[in-house]
């Protein structure tokens, strides 16, 4: 079972990477984009973006899709991060979780554009990734998870 970092805390999932080689989509595997679309009604309520795949064909489903995972297949892909921003300004409320390869310092970052759970490729170092996920404690610039600039909210408490 692959571990994962969710709500804070490190535990084990079900869900594995989607298998793109196929047609249909296998037992606890997300779906691909394409294997979503071809679901018969749209049924499936999980979905794994790629690197290329196109956001905006999930907009009018975010509000029937409980995970969306986001494949880094590799270190130096960073769509991902665009992808969750994107996704969270569209209106997602659900899980949104990062997959595969990205470094322990980058797990706050990930957090920023909208991410909520992390699944490393290589879970070995997953106390490391969640310690990273602490780190900073304040962030002076706005973004998905805090819309409001460091000094815009020190003014509000100012009243």
């Amino acid at each position: 079972m692959p571990k994962l970092i969710k709500q804070d805390t490190i535990c084990s999932d079900d869900w594995l990477a989607a298998d793109a080689a196929s047609d249909q989509v296998a037992q606890h595997h997300f779906p691909t984009l394409p294997q979503w679309r071809a679901a018969t009604g749209r049924t499936l309520r999980t979905v794994q973006l790629q690197p290329g795949d196109v956001v905006a064909e999930l907009a009018d489903a975010l509000d029937t899709l409980d995970i969306i995972a986001v494949d880094f297949p590799v270190l130096t892909d960073g769509r991902g991060f665009s992808y969750a921003r994107d996704l969270r300004e569209r209106g997602y409320r659900g899980e949104l979780r990062a997959t595969g390869h990205f470094m322990p310092d980058q797990v706050h970052y990930l957090r920023r554009c909208g991410f909520d759970a992390f699944q490393p490729a290589d879970d070995s170092r997953i106390e490391e990734y969640l310690r990273q996920s602490r780190v900073f404690s304040e962030q002076y610039q706005a973004s998905v998870d805090q819309p409001l600039p460091l000094f815009r909210r020190r003014e509000a408490q100012a009243g």
